[in-house]
């Protein structure tokens, strides 16, 4: 008995050798991976018309390494069975790899119940990209922008203070703004504010608060945020066209400007530059509220409506035909998007104007609170001090005031 049990183990350690050695045996192409200098695994040589993935192949793809896949899509199951070799079972010559391979390369045949131009694409690879930036780059230095913007305009209030209404309050008001104008201006405001909560909540929710409160709370409030940003929007957008209709032509540029940007609008130091109605500071604001806004607007409704229609592949081929690209050394933008791809775009566009935007209202918001003595006025009761309308709107002001005291008409014919 004592022998054969030594037989036994015996056998037991031939057989797994042999299973060592079988495993150590690497077919062709399937080389490790070979290292640079700088320890970057870069993709090892393989046979022509080898398919095969690598250890190489998913140490490069890990590294974030371009790793050909011409060859895999070439093998989408439609090919015979090579010679000697059975059909699969009812799936013909199809094997799991082959099926796995087609949808990862989109040549599966699929058929779904949603129909759409995305709706039968299971894997898609500009999805990580997107992810990665998203989940990077998108929120370290959104969260740079917002925050250096608030410490910013702390600083300044530390050092500047509040600007005060420098001459002796005359107790006189101004009509500044009319109901229909702060209806406007306060509807946009209060819509943006509710859109820049929610937005943020979609953006650096899933990092902060999934951690904190668990998937299922998260899930649950992203789903009432997403509801009061899709559904708020609207009324961003009719703000958004009635504040450009009423203020536009006082917003235009005009000479005055230039002096009032050279003397920094009277921010340092006492005495303001004479301005109309709107100074170019405000014009500033209101065109980049304009512009930002409408390319904010244009990129939700594409997602509102995803796949309806394309905005990134016409403007990038534009821009290439325009040479843009090589300006900066860069190869041209790609033209062929697919509709998931439109959509990452378009998502990354609409956070990366709703981020510089927000930091913009940011400023806009303290000057017209606690930065400014007198600014809240014009949009709260919508009449200002005219003492604070002489020192900041000087030319507006004298304009309004000669209007009001001017003698009304038929009394100046009488006095002739």
């Amino acid at each position: 008995m004592l022998r054969l049990r030594h037989l036994v183990q015996v056998l037991a350690l031939i057989c797994c050798a042999t299973v060592v050695q079988a495993q150590s045996v690497r077919p062709p192409g399937a080389d490790t991976a070979v290292s640079t200098d700088n320890n970057t695994p870069v993709q090892a040589p393989r046979e022509a018309g080898d398919a095969t993935p690598t250890l190489a192949d998913i140490l490069a793809r890990q590294a974030g390494l371009d790793v050909s896949d011409d060859a895999r899509k070439a093998l989408d199951g439609s090919e015979a069975p090579p010679p000697g070799v059975e059909a699969l079972g009812t799936r013909g010559p199809a094997s799991d790899a082959d099926l796995w391979r087609g949808l990862r390369f989109d040549t599966a045949d699929i058929s779904t119940q949603a129909k759409g131009p995305a709706a039968s694409v299971l894997v898609q690879d500009g999805g990580m990209w997107w992810l990665n930036f998203r989940q990077g780059p998108l929120q370290e230095y959104g969260l740079y922008l917002l925050g250096g913007t608030l410490v910013l305009l702390a600083l300044f209030f530390l050092i500047r203070g509040r600007i005060r209404i420098e001459g002796p309050k005359t107790g006189r008001k101004l009509e500044r703004f009319k109901a229909v104008e702060r209806f406007s201006h306060w509807l946009l405001a209060s819509s943006f504010i509710l859109l820049g909560l929610t937005g943020l909540y979609s953006l650096f929710g899933r990092k902060v608060l999934i951690p904190a409160f668990g998937h299922e709370a998260f899930a649950s409030s992203a789903t009432v945020a997403k509801w009061i940003h899709d559904n708020v929007s609207w009324a961003f957008m009719v703000a958004l066209v009635l504040i450009f209709v009423m203020w536009v032509f006082e917003n235009l540029p005009h000479k005055t400007d230039i002096k009032w940007l050279l003397k920094g609008g009277g921010i340092f130091g006492k005495g303001h530059p004479p301005a109309w109605k709107f100074n170019a500071g405000q014009k500033l604001i209101f065109w980049s509220v304009v512009v930002f806004g409408a390319s904010i607007s244009v990129s939700g409704l594409s997602m509102l409506f995803p796949f309806q229609f394309h905005l990134f592949s016409p403007t990038f081929a534009m821009l290439n035909d325009w040479g843009v690209p090589g300006w900066f050394d860069l190869a041209p933008f790609p033209v062929d998007l697919t509709p998931q791809e439109e959509m990452q775009y378009a998502q990354l566009w609409h956070a990366i104007v709703a981020l510089v935007l927000t930091a913009i209202i940011f400023a806009h918001i303290y000057i017209g609170t606690i930065g400014m003595e007198g600014a809240f006025e014009a949009m709260g009761s919508g009449e200002v001090e005219e003492e604070w309308a002489k020192e900041h709107h000087s030319l507006w002001a004298e304009e309004v005031i000669g209007k009001r005291d001017a003698p009304p008409a038929g009394a100046q014919a009488k006095g002739v």
